[in-house]
């Protein structure tokens, strides 16, 4: 069962994400917000696997959100569901710790299987945004190229989570375990001081190593 929390200050969308969660097998709603400012009362409470963020919302916007909530919770895995494209948007929001960004036009059950994805340890996307990303990085890399940073196996590893990949996927790919998979990422993380996979995934285009 992957425990979800909203945060939608439309009540239409709040209502139809609910329904769509609590009539799903293997999925349940055990929070329904409509700004940052309650769900950071109840979040620790409420205990689930997976946010569904929000940006623009009364209040704390959800980037802020993101931020704050990962303080409290930092192992949450937080899905952005917003209308907004912009790339600043997209950019902050996976720095703050998001690990995946859809847009509301995504069908129900993409968004399902994008919840699935990142409770499984990949990085959904909406293919327009994950388009963004990749070309928003590769723009002006004006910091010089280091390919020693990563072991050839971290580099390997990288190569696949910028393909949204999960853990279990990558390590099926490399034929390893998926507890070597997450050994490789922590030190990942730390090589490059990041918290997440989006901003590994960033950090990495950005200083040229993939």
């Amino acid at each position: 069962m992957i425990k979800v929390a909203i945060v939608e200050d439309n009540e239409i969308i709040n209502h139809s994400l609910s329904l769509l969660l609590n009539n799903t097998e293997d999925f349940e709603c055990v929070g329904s917000y409509f700004n940052c400012e309650d769900m950071l009362k109840e979040i620790k409470e409420a205990a689930p696997d997976v946010l569904l963020m929000d940006i623009k919302l009364p209040g704390m916007n959800g980037i802020d959100g993101v931020r704050k909530v990962k303080v409290i919770i930092p192992d949450l895995d937080i899905l952005m569901l917003t209308i907004h494209e912009e790339n600043d948007l997209i950019f902050n929001a996976l720095c703050a710790g998001a690990c995946g960004y859809l847009v509301k036009k995504t069908h129900p059950q993409k968004i399902l299987e994008a919840i699935q994805e990142a409770h499984d340890g990949g990085a959904p996307m909406s293919s327009q945004i994950a388009r963004k990303v990749t070309k928003f990085f590769k723009i002006d890399k004006t910091i010089a190229p280091d390919k020693t940073l990563l072991t050839q196996r971290e580099h390997e590893i990288m190569c696949e989570f910028v393909k949204g990949k999960t853990y279990y996927a990558i390590g099926m790919t490399l034929n390893i375990s998926t507890d070597t998979v997450r050994y490789h990422i922590k030190n990942i993380y730390k090589k490059l001081h990041v918290h997440s996979q989006a901003e590994a995934v960033a950090e990495a285009i950005r200083k040229g190593i993939i």
